[in-house]
């Protein structure tokens, strides 16, 4: 399941945040660029992608596309998952709702995490870290699949990284899965050595490695 957690999150429990097509599913433009195939090594389920889009953001363990798709980007990454971890509670965070967003979508684009849309915060519990009012740090949740819940959008503004609000927050939102019964994981770029030592830190083991991938079809 953890192996294409895209899929199993788009036919599973955020199905409803989906548009599907035979093998093939992918978030709603405003909640996420995210799709994925049931199988990336069967035909059927790009074909089944085509119907939904030209351009397609994947992540698996491997990727091999068809004829018919080309590849635009391909990045090495990892998966890193919970088993044993415990998480804790931060009285200073609070929870962000989606008066939130502007600014939400304001410290992503300064902090850089990868896509988070409009409705992306509608995926799951999101909280943050404030100085002087202002939203300086956050982490949430965003795919779900059956005893799985990935942490996701962790960043912080520039001009406040190296205080450890990351490392907090990641607790935070963890402490929050696990007491709801489900285990946390978290993708990370294979590049950011930085980030595997922090969740390494955090209770997080390397699961398996995986690429995340946009393709674009052919022509």
């Amino acid at each position: 399941m953890l192996e294409n957690p895209v899929w199993a999150a788009l036919s599973g429990p955020q199905a409803c945040f989906a548009e599907a097509s035979g093998d093939a599913a992918r978030f709603l433009s405003d909640v996420g660029p995210w799709c994925a195939v049931a199988d990336p090594g069967d035909r059927r389920g790009w074909a089944d992608l085509a119907e939904l889009t030209d351009r397609a953001l994947l992540s698996a363990p491997a990727l091999h596309a068809p004829a018919g798709w080309e590849p635009v980007s391909v990045t090495p990454g990892v998966q890193m998952a919970g088993h044993t971890m415990t998480g804790v509670h931060d009285p200073e965070t609070v929870e962000l709702s989606e008066t939130d967003v502007p600014e939400m979508l304001d410290l992503v684009e300064r902090a850089q995490p990868g896509p988070f849309g409009k409705r992306t915060i509608e995926l799951g519990r999101y909280v943050g870290l404030r100085h002087e009012g202002r939203l300086v740090a956050m982490a949430g949740e965003r795919f779900r699949l059956p005893g799985w819940t990935e942490v996701s959008a962790v960043c912080t503004d520039p001009a406040f990284r190296g205080q450890g609000l990351a490392a907090r927050l990641t607790m935070a939102v963890a402490a929050g899965i696990l007491e709801r019964g489900d285990l946390p994981f978290l993708h990370v770029s294979a590049e950011n050595a930085a980030a595997i030592r922090l969740y390494e830190r955090l209770g997080f083991q390397v699961d398996h490695e995986v690429v995340f991938a946009t393709y674009r079809r052919a022509g």
